[in-house]
């Protein structure tokens, strides 16, 4: 068993298409209303389909109130490090500190290519983001930031404005080399999809992160852990990711949370997300957070 003690939170994925729009509207506001954690919305600029993220993520903030953000996860090869502070940073004051910074090094080379981006890779790519890292997390605290490293270089910048509560960098992840990144470096591991790294999986990948994380000083509690998780909530007979009823679904959410370390979990909805945010904002959540509680108290 594997449970570093945070409080399980809960969030729904946007899929942020042009086309969606109006239905990310009844999404973002539906999910506030349900007293959800958080929305996430994946960064790939590069789709002609897809709006812009942080665009959209400022839209969507101004319909909602309480909720909080974070981009699934933002692209370091397109949005340089003093620009993305800068943008959490400026979204963190005008919605009172409702944003996580999710980030990752960029998961399509040649979409990246295209848009004029660097094509880091191997040990570019992981010295880029461990540097990123550092560079981002002066720069949301304010003040000159000043940084020469291997891939990263920034002279004097004067970084503000400073948001009203910090903002934590979450690391998606998934190698080894980038997974003691996460451990050493930043505040969460954002796990790949449940189609792409499955549970059985996960033991490993959390092992190497705590590795890293004391090898550095820390503790591995100091590393929160999310995992998005694709599926279908229903009498479903078929389908990718997690399938099955309520029961089903809080039974695994529950071993995700308690066995596998994870604390935030993201649900991905593969059809009718509208009804699907009512079944697991209204049933798998509540039992999901009594039961993790349960089994807190008997351990």
């Amino acid at each position: 068993m594997t449970d570093y003690g945070h409080p399980i939170t809960f969030g729904l994925s946007l899929y942020p298409s042009v086309d969606g729009l109006s239905e990310m509207r009844q999404l973002a506001r539906a999910a506030d209303a349900a007293g959800l954690d958080y929305l996430a919305i994946q960064d790939h600029a590069y789709n002609p389909e897809f709006l812009d993220t942080w665009t959209l993520i400022s839209f969507l903030a101004a319909e909602t109130e309480r909720i909080s953000f974070v981009p699934d996860v933002a692209d370091l090869q397109l949005r340089p490090p003093t620009i993305l502070a800068k943008s959490a940073a400026s979204l963190g004051v005008l919605t009172g500190g409702r944003i996580v910074l999710g980030v990752g090094g960029g998961a399509t080379a040649g979409g990246i290519a295209a848009m004029g981006g660097v094509g880091r890779s191997g040990r570019d790519m992981v010295t880029f983001t461990e540097e990123a890292l550092q560079i981002m997390r002066r720069a949301l605290a304010g003040g000159v930031v000043e940084f020469r490293g291997e891939q990263n270089t920034v002279e004097g910048y004067e970084a503000g404005p400073v948001p009203p509560s910090p903002i934590p960098l979450w690391l998606g992840s998934a190698k080894p080399k980038m997974l003691a990144v996460t451990g050493r470096s930043s505040d969460g591991w954002v796990s790949p999809l449940n189609v792409y790294m499955g549970p059985r999986a996960v033991p490993a990948a959390q092992a190497l992160i705590d590795e890293a994380a004391r090898s550095a000083g820390r503790e591995p509690s100091a590393v929160r852990r999310i995992y998005d998780v694709v599926g279908t909530i229903g009498d479903v007979r078929s389908g990718s990711g997690l399938i099955g009823d309520v029961d089903t679904w809080v039974d695994e959410l529950v071993d995700y949370a308690v066995d596998l370390g994870f604390d935030t979990l993201i649900f991905w909805p593969r059809n009718e997300p509208l009804s699907q945010l009512k079944l697991f904002a209204d049933e798998v959540v509540p039992r999901v957070r009594e039961r993790v509680s349960e089994r807190r108290r008997r351990a």
